[in-house]
């Protein structure tokens, strides 16, 4: 994992009048995460206050409020950054209902950069337990750092948390596999698991766990599609929107947003998370983004929904689709894989299914997906290929 800039207040500042913690103290953080651990243990027993980044060149807050205890800067694949408050009782919240849910406290495999919340959730699951997790060496990751993390685990209880591109590594790796094996379970964000790679764990005897969530929510609070904890969902106007003593205080320096996002309903505080969902009072399913939709034709398409219908046929287990401006119709959906399957039947499958707007204009094939630094997709490097 890239090395990454931590940055802490000073404990003194913690206690002045106006309620406020002064953040000046800049750590350098390596892979490891050792120091990250240190210090996020520290923020969470009230000490200095910590600002993470995947950005070198973020500049920390010059204060933050007193009841925060990391500011995370978020780095998706569209968008600006946002800089998502919480507090130690949210973070600590978090770990304890994962704890709960996954069948009780145990030793982790780090395998997640630690400026990214699914990283520091690990860290702060491990805090709570009282267990220090085992990092995977390395600036990249691989299957043979993987392995040996686990070697190195002290405990049989054991879990650890990827990304899909993690475990699609891990499972072409017969040693990785046979590891994987021993984990109570491992949980799977960052992105929607297509299907035909969560069969291929199940398969293999990989006890895979879905997790949802986000900064916003301290990270993954829906596994399985069930709320766990206190968490709490309901759709509003077809957007997943969640309550539960995990939220974020909001976002620094953006009362706006913070209100646009954070939102009062029935006496509770609710996040709304942006995500389209369906919701039947046990089960949660996104469907997508309610932002993520084009017009093809005057025909609104997700390009969620014709993802799905492409990682059905083989050879587009991987596919990814994003928008591209088109002369006659407006825009179109282009699809990008790594895959060698057949194009013109995968495209029919999506009219079949989904209407003619929906059929990819284009299948382009990749000798990889560019990825950000956290493991997801690059979506808007793939939009800018679209468009050339």
């Amino acid at each position: 994992m890239d090395a990454i800039d931590l940055v802490a207040g000073s404990a003194v500042a913690n206690r002045v009048r106006d309620r406020r913690v002064r953040v000046t103290r800049t750590v350098r953080v390596g892979g490891p995460g050792t120091d990250m651990l240190a210090a996020l243990r520290d923020a969470l027993a009230g000490g200095p206050a910590l600002f993470v980044s995947a950005d070198p060149r973020a500049r920390p807050p010059e204060r933050v409020e007193q009841r925060v205890a990391l500011v995370v800067e978020t780095s998706g694949s569209t968008g600006r950054p946002k800089r998502v408050m919480l507090a130690a009782d949210a973070l600590l919240a978090g770990a304890a209902a994962s704890e709960s849910a996954l069948g009780g406290p145990g030793q982790w495999v780090l395998a997640l950069p630690t400026h990214y919340i699914a990283g520091l959730n690990v860290l702060a699951r491990s805090i709570s337990a009282g267990i220090d997790p085992v990092p995977v060496a390395g600036d990249h990751f691989t299957a043979a750092g993987f392995v040996e993390a686990a070697a190195r685990l002290s405990i049989p209880e054991r879990y650890t948390a990827l990304v899909p591109a993690q475990l699609a590594t891990l499972l072409e790796d017969p040693a990785a596999v046979e590891a994987l094996r021993g984990f109570r379970a491992v949980l799977i964000g960052g992105q929607a698991a297509p299907p035909a790679l969560r069969k291929r764990a199940s398969d293999a005897g990989v006890r895979i766990v879905r997790s949802y969530g986000s900064s916003e929510t301290s990270g993954g609070c829906v596994y399985d599609g069930s709320p766990i904890g206190q968490t709490t969902v309901r759709i509003v106007d077809g957007e997943v929107w969640l309550h539960g003593p995990t939220l974020a205080i909001g976002y620094l320096d953006d009362a706006e947003l913070t209100a646009r996002r954070f939102r009062d309903l029935d006496g509770l505080r609710w996040f709304a998370t942006g995500d389209a969902g369906e919701w039947d009072g046990e089960l949660l399913r996104v469907t997508g983004r309610l932002d993520d939709v084009l017009i093809s034709g005057g025909v609104k398409v997700s390009p969620a929904a014709v993802e799905r219908v492409l990682h059905d046929q083989p050879g587009f287990e991987d596919a990814v689709v994003v928008a591209a401006d088109d002369a006659r119709w407006g825009q179109i959906p282009v699809a990008f894989t790594t895959g060698t399957g057949d194009a013109p039947a995968a495209i029919e499958a999506v009219g079949d299914r989904l209407g003619a707007p929906a059929r990819p204009g284009r299948v382009i094939r990749l000798d990889s997906l560019p990825l950000l630094p956290s493991g997801k997709v690059d979506r808007l490097a793939l939009s800018r290929l679209a468009a050339e």
